[in-house]
């Protein structure tokens, strides 16, 4: 078995330290009213958006989400999150050190000594969830996990679902499929990002990510035979009948977004795994950017 499956394996447990751990890190994450700014690269930036979308529509402040590469730090914010697996990826540094100086930083990070630790006011390590796979899993989302419980957003079903989800068959059409689209609905639309790049990393296979309502405005036109849409958040009914009719395979959800993501955690191992390519290390990735 792969690395990657069982890192995949193990998101219940790592999901419910997290969760226990949240009482000890919550004077490190924002209080209800601050200014966010949250960055990150590749998985750590969708969730980022995903947070970062829950967190404004729960009312809890402005929150802006960016790419490290791009970010816009010297804006007037409260709070800093570095989402960061290794902390050692050059541009979350470089954007660490740009920060406007009144800004509390906080890095969430599998590894407590790293370079992007040492620059953060405070520090929530989750190195129980770190990962020897290339291909991020279970740190993400007992990241996410963690980050919403703070905002006190329920991740009841997401537990309850995230069991079916490690054991239930994957739908020989998706395995199948030529081409996969994923979508998603507010901060279920990271989710969706990071279920693409999943099969895109593992893979190398063609996925496209969109959220619900931008799908009819372009993207639509690559659905056809042999191909998949995957909604990770219910469907407008006119949606649903215009991608039927394009004859390509529509996945509704069935569980909660964290455990569809999961589920495509799977899917993404066993394209690989068919294929033949290492799912553990793909190629021309590495677990950290860092650029000289």
């Amino acid at each position: 078995m792969s690395l990657t499956s069982q890192e995949i394996a193990t998101q219940p447990e790592c999901w419910e330290r997290a969760l226990r751990q949240l009482p000890v890190h919550a004077g490190a994450l924002p209080d209800k009213g601050e200014r966010v700014a949250v960055i990150g690269c590749g998985t750590s930036l969708f969730m980022a958006q995903a947070y970062a979308h829950l967190r404004e529509d729960s009312g809890h402040g402005p929150t802006d989400a960016f790419p490290a590469s791009a970010a816009r730090l010297h804006r007037r914010y409260d709070r800093i999150i570095a989402l960061t697996r290794s902390g050692t990826t050059t541009e979350i540094l470089t954007a660490l050190a740009s920060a406007d100086p009144a800004a509390r930083i906080t890095t969430l990070t599998a590894v407590p000594g790293s370079p992007a630790a040492r620059a953060a006011h405070d520090v929530i390590p989750l190195d129980h969830a770190d990962e020897r796979s290339v291909v991020q899993t279970r740190y993400p989302t007992a990241q996410l996990v963690l980050l919403l419980a703070h905002l006190g957003h329920s991740v009841e079903q997401a537990r309850t679902d995230v069991t079916t989800a490690l054991t239930a068959p994957l739908d020989p059409e998706l395995l199948r499929a030529e081409q996969i689209t994923f979508l998603g609905e507010g901060w279920h639309t990271g989710l969706a990002h990071e279920a693409a790049l999943k099969v895109r990393e593992a893979a190398a296979r063609w996925t496209e990510s969109y959220s619900v309502m931008e799908y009819r405005h372009g993207p639509i036109a690559v659905a056809a035979p042999g191909r998949a849409v995957w909604s990770l958040s219910p469907l407008p009914a006119d949606l649903t009948d215009r991608i039927e009719a394009t004859g390509a395979q529509l996945r509704r959800p069935r569980f909660d977004p964290l455990a569809e993501l999961v589920l495509a955690q799977r899917l993404a191992v066993r394209l690989a795994e068919n294929a033949g390519r290492d799912p553990d290390r793909p190629a021309h990735l590495t677990r950290s950017v860092v650029l000289v």
